[in-house]
């Protein structure tokens, strides 16, 4: 076997850059039974360009764990051949990710402009917050937090009937480049405000009562590119000191015990943490707003995908937080709410012993600030779509989502600090 692997990393070597093409690309799910498997895909990751989607870096892999990794078109059959021969317990995910890319845009709501049922680019969804903001004057404002390292502005949208000393929950998305059914929720969200404001008694009490930050894409560079050169881009898109490399995952990128577990030090891998805490504009933007307004918001939610999670801190250690009783309540109840539609079913739990270790995350970063309502939603869906979610799916993934988190809100508003 050790002989088929160096053969693999002979003809690894040319692994070109950019712009690239998926065809024939496959994703694969394993689940290594002990520690030799273990090392088979550690050594795999070691010679060639293995995109680990879920856990998200080789290092996070343990004995029985779900893995699901994508490689490229000419070396899938070998890899295929190495698992076989490793007797590895595995399936193909995606047989042809260029096909599943494709198959995406199912949706029927083709218009040329903004959609909520369809994935939107950076331009749409740019103009849309200054539509929503112009047409509901009296329930959503517009605001620039900062600008991305390729310069482009930084928008949050406040969403809340006007009035004195209100608290506030903050809701980001599209912090991993990707991951496009997050912003699609951001989107979703605020339509849901404006539209049964005055209808929905649950809704207009809440935005009666609370104001809620919507920063519908963190990683606004990282997005762009997924749309105009590779569908696949995770980071940022700032450059690296000594490295070819470019970005960093802005989720590793927070003050919380940053670059230690679960974060990567080398500024190639998906994972890198950044030259230091906050060293990118995107995620010192964030945290700047968010510490300035410290003393109103009281709850924190950031939207990523996929694999049906609701998770809250810690993941950078695994001690439990000071309220883990009562977090860990809430989440058990908000994910009963969200089934309650389409039966779809999440877990949940402290991120650390729930999935894996991963330190920097902006959950925790924000739970250590003071929030003590903090919580990352893994939305749909648990790895027959992973990262590539039909547009059909935008509807009820966003449905099912907004009853969780209208549900956390309505306990937070119970629950003020």
């Amino acid at each position: 076997m050790w002989a088929l692997l160096v053969l693999i990393g002979a003809a690894s070597v040319s692994a070109h850059l950019q712009d690239v093409s998926f065809d024939g690309q496959k994703v694969f799910r394993v689940i290594p039974q002990n520690d030799e498997q273990v090392e088979i895909l550690n050594f795999l990751a070691s010679i060639m360009k293995v995109d680990f989607w879920q856990p998200d870096s080789v290092t996070l892999v343990r004995p029985k764990m779900q893995v699901d990794f994508r490689i490229e078109a000419e070396k899938s059959f070998e890899v295929e051949d190495l698992l076989k021969e490793s007797g590895m317990q595995y399936h193909v995910l995606i047989d042809n990710l260029q096909a599943a890319m494709d198959a995406q845009f199912d949706s029927q709501a083709r218009t040329a402009g903004h959609s909520y049922e369809k994935y939107n680019n950076w331009d749409t969804i740019a103009a849309w917050t200054a539509d929503i903001a112009a047409q509901n004057p009296d329930l959503v404002s517009r605001s620039v937090i900062g600008e991305t390292y390729e310069g482009r502005s930084i928008y949050l949208l406040k969403v809340g009937k006007s009035g004195s000393d209100k608290k506030a929950i903050f809701i980001d998305c599209g912090f991993h480049a990707r991951e496009w059914i997050s912003p699609a929720f951001c989107q979703w969200f605020v339509k849901e405000a404006v539209e049964t404001y005055g209808k929905d008694t649950g809704v207009t009490t809440l935005l009666d009562k609370l104001d809620f930050y919507v920063l519908p894409v963190v990683n606004i560079d990282g997005y762009v590119y997924t749309w105009t050169n590779n569908r696949m881009w995770r980071k940022t898109r700032s450059k690296n000191a000594g490295s070819i490399c470019l970005g960093t995952d802005p989720n590793r990128n927070f003050d919380a015990g940053w670059c230690t577990l679960g974060a990567s030090k080398y500024a190639c891998d998906s994972t890198y943490c950044g030259s230091a805490p906050e060293s990118e504009k995107e995620t010192k933007a964030l945290a700047d707003f968010i510490r300035e307004h410290l003393s109103t918001i009281k709850a924190y939610f950031t939207i990523h995908s996929y694999s049906q999670l609701l998770l809250f801190p810690y993941s950078y250690t695994y001690n439990l937080p000071s309220n883990y009783q009562e977090l860990n309540s809430i989440a058990k109840a908000a994910s009963k709410e969200l089934a309650s539609l389409y039966n779809t079913k999440y877990t949940y739990g402290p991120g650390a012993e729930t999935i894996y270790p991963a330190a920097g995350g902006s959950d925790d970063w924000a739970y250590d600030q003071g929030i003590k309502y903090s919580f990352t939603f893994e939305l749909r869906d648990t790895g027959r779509y992973g990262f590539l979610l039909p547009e059909s799916q935008i509807k009820p993934t966003c449905e099912e989502t907004l009853l969780a988190v209208k549900y956390i809100a309505n306990y937070v508003l119970e629950h003020l600090y």
